[in-house]
């Protein structure tokens, strides 16, 4: 049987593309999808909602110098319909939706231009889009922009978005009040008289699957009630026009039934990750194309297939990027972009004599700036891979411009820039040889607490109050993923602080996940201080030791640090850092941040020392700190045969 051409419908009021696969249509000229018809059920989409609420690009802006992550959300309708590409093979639309000074204050000043691709024989469609802003227009704050489609609740209830992250959702009626009871924040819900009996008891919240854009590649819904089961599936084959880097969390899939894919959140990093254009400040971005991909089940076949099936779309859709059939010249192909290649090594001599390959490092192109400052960095392209077991790299498809070489390397602290800046033109190839990384190190370690890999996972996490259950994270590695967590630690340590023995506690069952407040009252918290507790066979007092703090997460927090003498005045004080609330948002990390202190030998003793880490703000119970790994040296001078109790736990 031949594949049908690709045809294209146009209405007054809506434009309608079909494959012979899948019937797409879209409201003309606004460009929302308001159907997608696949294998026989007429409507994918909620059809309980308005045309508008259904599948749509959205954004969230702000007027210049308006503090915080919120303003204004918009559902993005063009004013214009244009076909760009018309033919059996490919049908590819644009909406627009262009900006001018009698909007001022009403729309955010961008020139968006959304587009729509089907291919012939293709199960599924492409979306992308280019924002522009130009240089005399005036400025704003871009708090965030993504692409949600609303799905029908009569249908799909099996989410999956990891091989260990999947279940049978509740319904949206269960979060309605009567049948759901909010929690401490509106997206926390528990299920008290769900439509399901099986959900009661559970607590639903959508930020219990959020995910690092690194793993976010592939999730969405299956339909069982119909046969054959029918899968709805996010697929986004490239991170380069996602903000934050690797490990920045956004949202995927939620109750409602809802999936997303988000371009530029603050989830889990607060304003940092806001970008803000001032008058004067030309800008232009394509965010995607992303794919939506449809399947069904074969005779015989269990509705789970799918998600196997639509993990292995997604290596397709990784292997074939960048795409070559997108029409914007905004968009480069492969062979205008370029590569990078080469190795890196680690320097730490108190590890190695020799250098180290860095194995499994994230290294990775992005903007112009300092040190570290990728994960801040939410206006541009970033381009990331892994090193190999030898320290090699590979970056390809890189799109021309100026970037700086970053990279961090789990297993020590801190990041690496390489110092010369890079430019790609189309096609160049560039070799870099052999780098090589020194992280911060001034003498031997005496401890040290927990596993540097900028998150808190390796902690201990407690079990949730068996009132706040979600069963996917029972006896599963994300346990930190469980509501409520933050309300175990008073109850763990109802009359003291947490107390660290180097030696003899182990981090995995006594260093608590996050150093939170305590509530003392209804709506009425404390700060902490913890205790590090160990022993000095011999101190030089001339000397200065080094205490390395590295933070996995931070919220409205204050980190002071205190040696022996709680009383005195901090040797060291953070200042507030933090608005990523990844505490109440179930993230075991944020933004990383790595504090290196200065501790004078006068202020150590022979035999037992304590330090004292202390989170004074206490104004809520989501402030708090998530540790990454605490590390104390010893003075550089000293030479490695004089006595010292080290301890590596």
């Amino acid at each position: 049987m031949p594949v049908i051409g690709v045809q294209l419908h146009t209405q007054d009021t809506h434009v309608m593309i079909d494959n012979g696969i899948l019937q797409l249509t879209l409201l003309n000229p606004d460009g929302i999808v308001t159907g997608i018809r696949y294998n026989g059920i007429d409507n994918l989409l909620e059809v309980l909602n308005g045309e508008d609420n259904r599948g749509y690009w959205d954004l969230v802006w702000n007027s210049p110098g308006t503090p915080g992550t919120t303003g204004s959300f918009d559902v993005i309708k063009g004013t214009s319909f244009k076909v760009i590409v018309e033919n059996e093979d490919q049908v590819e639309v644009s909406f627009t939706r262009t900006w001018d000074s009698s909007q001022e204050g009403k729309l955010v000043p961008l020139n968006i231009d959304k587009r729509f691709i089907v291919l012939r024989g293709c199960s599924g469609f492409y979306t992308y889009a280019i924002y522009e802003h130009l240089k005399d227009w005036p400025g704003f704050n871009l708090a965030e922009t993504r692409i949600a489609f609303k799905l029908r609740k009569d249908k799909f209830h099996y989410m999956a978005m990891a091989d260990n992250r999947q279940r049978y959702m509740p319904l949206p009626d269960d979060r309605l009040s009567g049948r759901g009871q909010a929690l401490a924040y509106p997206e926390a819900v528990l299920l008290v008289n769900p439509v399901e009996p099986d959900f009661k008891g559970e607590v639903d919240d959508k930020y219990q699957y959020s995910c690092d854009n690194k793993d976010s590649q592939v999730h969405g819904w299956i339909c069982t009630t119909d046969q054959p089961a029918v899968g709805f599936w996010m697929v986004t084959p490239s991170n380069e026009f996602r903000s934050g880097g690797p490990v920045k969390q956004n949202l995927t899939s939620h109750v409602g039934p809802t999936t997303l894919a988000v371009f530029l959140s603050a989830h889990y990093t607060g304003e940092d990750l806001v970008p803000k254009f001032s008058a004067g400040e030309a800008w232009k971005k394509v965010f995607g194309p992303v794919f939506i991909y449809l399947n069904c089940t074969m005779d015989g076949d269990e509705p789970l297939s799918l998600w196997e099936d639509a993990k292995q779309q997604m290596i397709i859709e990784v292997q074939s990027w960048p795409y070559t059939f997108p029409a914007s010249d905004d968009f480069p192909k492969s062979n205008q972009r370029g590569k990078v290649n080469g190795r890196l090594l680690v320097n730490d001599r108190y590890v190695s004599d020799d250098n180290i390959p860095a194995n499994g490092a994230y290294i990775g192109l992005a903007p112009p700036g300092n040190v570290g400052s990728w994960q801040r960095e939410c206006k541009d392209y970033q381009f990331w891979t892994k090193t190999d077991i030898n320290g090699y790299f590979l970056i390809n498809d890189i799109r021309p411009g100026d970037y700086n070489l970053y990279a961090w390397v789990p297993g020590f602290i801190g990041d690496y820039q390489y110092s010369a800046a890079i430019t790609i033109t189309p096609g160049s190839e560039i070799e870099v040889g052999d780098l090589v990384y020194k992280p911060p190190r001034n003498g031997p370690t005496l401890w040290e607490i927990g596993i540097p890999d900028r998150s808190a996972a390796e902690f201990y996490v407690p079990d949730p109050n068996p009132k706040y259950i979600n069963k996917v994270y029972v006896n599963h590695p994300d346990r930190f993923r469980q509501y409520g967590l933050w309300e175990r630690y008073a109850e763990l340590y109802p009359n003291e602080d947490l107390v660290y023995t180097v030696g003899t506690s182990d981090y995995k069952k006594d260093w608590f996940f996050a150093q939170v407040t305590r509530k003392i009252d209804t709506n009425k918290y404390q700060g902490t201080t913890w205790q590090i507790r160990f022993k000095l066979d011999n101190v030089d007092q001339g000397s200065s030791y080094k205490l390395r703090v590295a933070i996995a997460s931070a919220t409205f927090s204050e980190l002071q640090v205190q040696i022996n003498d709680p009383k005195t005045n901090p040797l060291f004080s953070s200042g507030l850092i933090g608005r990523d609330n990844s505490i109440a948002r179930h993230g075991i990390h944020g933004l990383y941040w790595l504090y290196n202190v200065d501790v004078p030998g006068k202020l150590l003793v022979q035999g037992d020392n304590t330090i004292f880490l202390t989170q004074p703000r206490s104004s809520s119970p989501f402030q708090g700190i998530m540790y990454d790994y605490i590390r104390l040296e010893g003075p550089s001078k000293l030479s490695s045969n004089e006595e010292y109790m080290s301890s590596t736990l």
